[in-house]
């Protein structure tokens, strides 16, 4: 990978109960590796509530899905096509074990906080990793607190910073930032600040961007 690469960053607008941005982010890890610019890409994950009015607490997952999708039917054909994706990319997407839907206002702040403390994207791969294959409850302070530390990040200061309001305004700016843009659904991938990238694409995509990318800037 050339120099003109090097200060890649890719804007990840995404949510955490979004099936399509974990599968997401493997196609993306899968190029970045192909490509060995793992370690000069950054990639930075914004917020995308997929259900920006979500009570706190969260719902019943089937009632949900029924709300949502109209009927289960519907559901279990795009259930699939997940399942068979997600095994494709090593994800073992374990739906029954989701019994509710959260708000996730709490855990894009969380989120946030993890960028400023240099951890982010592990993070947001053990929230995927809890939710989709464990069934973790990400709304739930104690939880998150416990995935937070799994990454390294200090539990007492966690737990203060949840309690706190920090970090709120923040979130929804750079939501407000991702509607501005026409941002409608996840996962949505913003390459050197120009280069849009819609859903789950396969890794070629983002490797034909990337060569874009890497020609535009050895044309300037």
């Amino acid at each position: 990978m050339s120099r003109s690469m090097a200060a890649l960053q890719i804007d990840v607008y995404s949510d955490v109960i979004c099936p399509w941005c974990y599968v997401g982010k493997r196609r993306l890890e899968r190029a970045l590796r192909h490509v060995s610019a793992e370690r000069q890409a950054q990639v930075v994950w914004r917020p995308f509530q997929l259900n920006p009015t979500m009570p706190k607490g969260g719902m019943d997952r089937t009632l949900y899905l029924k709300a949502k999708f109209g009927s289960l039917d519907v559901f279990g054909t795009m259930e699939a096509h997940l399942l068979s994706a997600g095994e494709a990319e090593g994800i073992a997407f374990t739906f029954a074990k989701v019994a509710r839907t959260p708000n996730t206002f709490l855990a894009h702040r969380l989120i946030w906080y993890a960028g400023k403390q240099g951890c982010q994207d592990a993070l947001v791969e053990l929230l995927f990793r809890g939710y989709f294959e464990e069934g973790l409850n990400i709304e739930d302070l104690a939880t998150l607190i416990r995935v937070a530390g799994l990454t390294g990040l200090e539990p007492n200061e966690t737990e203060s910073f949840l309690l706190s309001e920090a970090g709120g305004i923040e979130v929804k700016a750079e939501e407000e930032i991702g509607q501005r843009m026409g941002i409608q659904s996840v996962p949505h991938f913003i390459l050197d600040g120009k280069h849009a990238i819609s859903g789950a694409q396969p890794p070629e995509v983002f490797l034909s961007a990337f060569q874009r990318i890497e020609g535009d800037r050895a044309g300037n």
